[in-house]
C-alpha cells in the first residue's frame, strides 16, 4: 500500500495526540443542547476533562453577576488594577497599576477583548485575592451542577489543575442565560471602542452565522481553540460547545455545522445534559504538540471568508467523527464557508467612574496619542524661549524688549522673541543704537555706518554698558 504525504502527516499527528494524553481518533469534545429543555441533541466526549482557556471568563462573569444580584457588588463599582493583575500576559489591555475601571466596563472588556489583566482585576477586587475568587468560582460551579470543573484563576491562563468539560460549560452557558436574562446582551457585543481603538469580539460566529447571539471563545496551546456559542432560530435557542480545535476557523466552522444539525433535529431524546454519564478519562490531553508544535503559537484571530477545515486539512478529517449523533437522521457536515462579518457599531468603554474623567489613551500601553497631540498639550515655557532668542538681539534692542509691557511677555507670544522689531519702533531702536554726540564734541558710541560694517559687530556705548 502506498501512503501519500498527507496521510503520513495525518497518522503522525494522531500518534502525537494519543501520546499527549490518551486522546482517541473519535474526535475532540463537542456538545449541542436545547437551552429551554436541556435536551442533548449531540454529544461526543462531552464529559472528558479539558483545559478551558478563556472560556473560563464565563465562570468569572457568572460569579460577578451573582454578587451584583445579591448586593455584594455594583455594576458601577470601581475596580483597581494591581501590579499582579497588570503583569498578566496577553491578551490584555495593558492598564497601569492603580488604573480604575467600572465593573460593567470590565465585564464588557473580558467578553470581547478577553483581557487577562482585567479578568484578574475583577477576581482580586471581588474575591479579595485570586485564591479567594477561585473559591467563589468553585462554589458557584458546584451549585450550578458542574461536577467536573476545577478553577484556580479567573482568566483561564495555563494551569494544569484548572479543567472542565463540554458538559459543564454547556450547563454554565445555560445557567447564565437562565439566571441573568437582563444581561444577555453582554455575551453578544460585536466589538468595543476604547479611546481611539476598536476591538472586535473573538467569536467568529457573531455577524457571520445566522442566529448567533453570543457566549465566549478561548485558546491556549494545551487546550486548543475552544468555544461556547449560543444561537437562536424560530423560537429555539441552542448552545454548542467545541473544544480542542487546531485553528480558530476550524472551531467556528465546526460550531456552525453543529448548529445546522441541531436546528434540524427534533429533540425527542430522553437524555438531558445533567444526565450525561461521567467519563473514564481522568486528566485532560495536552494539545500543544498538535496545536502549537514547536513553532510560534497561533493567534486568537479570526479569518474572513474561509473554507471547511475538514476538506482542507487531513488532520481534522482523520480526527472528525464519521457520523453525528443527533436525535434525527441528518447528513454529515458538508463543506461550507463563513463570509465577512456584518458591519457593527462598537460599544464604548472607559476607565474611571464616568466617560471623560480620565484620558484612556494615556492609561494603556496599547493605545497612545499621536506625537503631535502629546507635544501640543505641553505648557509653553516662556522663560526659556525668551532667553534663547535674546542671545541674538543687540544689547540696546534687548533692553527695549525687556521694557515692553509684562502682559505681552507672559502670554508667551512669538513676537516677544523676534529679533526684527516692528516698523513703528524702528526709529526708537535706531536712536538707541546711534545716539547724538554728547556736549563736548565727543561721541557716545559708534555710528550707524560703523555698526553695519561687515565683519565688525557693533559695540555698545560706555554709558549703556554701565547701565546694564
Amino acid at each position: 500500500m502506498v501512503f501519500s504525504g498527507r496521510m503520513v502527516r495525518g497518522y503522525c499527528v494522531l500518534a502525537m495526540l494519543a501520546m499527549a494524553g490518551g486522546a482517541s481518533a473519535a474526535g475532540t469534545p463537542t456538545l449541542v443542547i436545547d437551552v429551554d429543555s436541556g435536551k442533548v441533541l449531540h454529544s461526543e466526549r462531552a464529559t472528558d476533562p479539558w483545559y478551558p482557556a478563556s472560556i473560563t471568563k464565563l465562570m468569572t462573569v457568572y460569579v460577578a453577576l451573582d454578587m451584583v444580584r445579591s448586593g455584594r457588588a455594583r455594576m458601577d463599582q470601581l475596580l483597581t488594577m494591581s501590579e499582579n493583575a497588570a503583569s498578566e500576559p496577553p491578551s490584555k489591555m495593558g492598564f497601569k497599576p492603580g488604573t480604575q475601571v467600572r465593573l460593567d466596563n470590565a465585564l464588557k472588556i473580558i467578553m470581547v477583548k478577553s483581557a487577562n489583566d482585567v479578568a484578574m482585576m475583577i477576581g482580586e477586587n471581588l474575591g479579595g485575592s485570586q485564591d479567594g475568587f477561585a473559591a467563589m468560582m468553585n462554589e458557584a460551579s458546584a451549585r450550578i451542577g458542574m461536577r467536573d470543573s476545577h478553577w484556580f484563576n479567573p482568566n483561564g491562563l495555563p494551569d494544569e489543575r484548572q479543567q472542565t468539560t463540554a458538559r459543564d460549560m454547556a450547563m454554565l452557558g445555560r445557567a447564565l442565560l437562565r439566571d441573568f436574562p437582563e444581561h444577555a446582551d453582554l455575551f453578544r457585543i460585536p466589538g468595543i471602542k476604547f479611546g481611539r481603538a476598536v476591538m472586535r469580539n473573538h467569536n467568529g460566529l457573531l455577524g457571520r452565522y445566522d442566529g448567533a447571539d453570543g457566549m465566549k471563545t478561548g485558546f491556549i496551546c494545551s487546550g486548543g481553540f475552544n468555544i461556547v456559542a449560543s444561537a437562536s432560530r424560530n423560537g429555539r435557542r441552542l448552545i454548542t460547545v467545541v473544544m480542542g480545535e487546531r485553528k480558530a476557523r476550524e472551531r467556528d466552522l465546526k460550531a456552525a455545522d453543529l448548529f445546522d444539525q441541531g436546528f434540524s433535529a427534533l429533540g425527542w431524546t430522553a437524555q438531558t445534559v445533567e444526565s450525561l454519564p461521567p467519563s473514564s478519562v481522568t486528566s485532560p490531553p495536552n494539545m500543544r504538540p498538535v496545536v502549537c508544535g514547536g513553532g510560534r503559537p497561533p493567534a486568537e484571530e479570526e479569518g474572513q471568508t474561509v473554507a471547511s477545515g475538514n476538506a482542507e486539512n487531513p488532520v481534522v478529517s482523520l480526527l472528525a467523527p464519521t457520523a453525528m449523533s443527533f436525535a434525527s437522521a441528518g447528513a454529515a457536515p458538508t463543506r461550507r464557508t463563513l463570509g465577512p462579518r456584518a458591519p457593527f457599531e462598537p460599544i464604548p468603554v472607559w476607565i474611571g467612574a464616568t466617560p471623560g474623567t480620565a484620558v484612556a489613551e494615556e492609561e494603556t500601553t496599547s493605545v497612545r496619542k499621536p506625537r503631535a497631540s502629546r507635544m501640543s498639550a505641553r505648557p509653553v515655557r516662556v522663560k526659556s524661549l525668551s532667553r534663547t532668542a535674546a542671545a541674538s538681539i543687540p544689547p540696546a534692542a534687548r533692553a527695549f524688549v525687556q521694557n515692553r509691557p509684562k502682559s505681552i511677555i507672559d502670554e508667551g507670544k512669538v513676537e516677544t522673541v523676534k529679533a526684527k522689531p516692528q516698523p513703528v519702533r524702528q526709529a526708537a531702536i535706531k536712536a538707541a543704537m546711534n545716539p547724538k554726540p554728547a556736549l563736548g564734541g565727543k561721541k557716545a558710541g559708534p555710528s550707524v555706518a560703523q555698526a553695519k560694517k561687515p565683519g565688525a559687530p557693533a559695540k555698545p556705548p560706555a554709558k549703556a554698558k554701565a547701565a546694564e
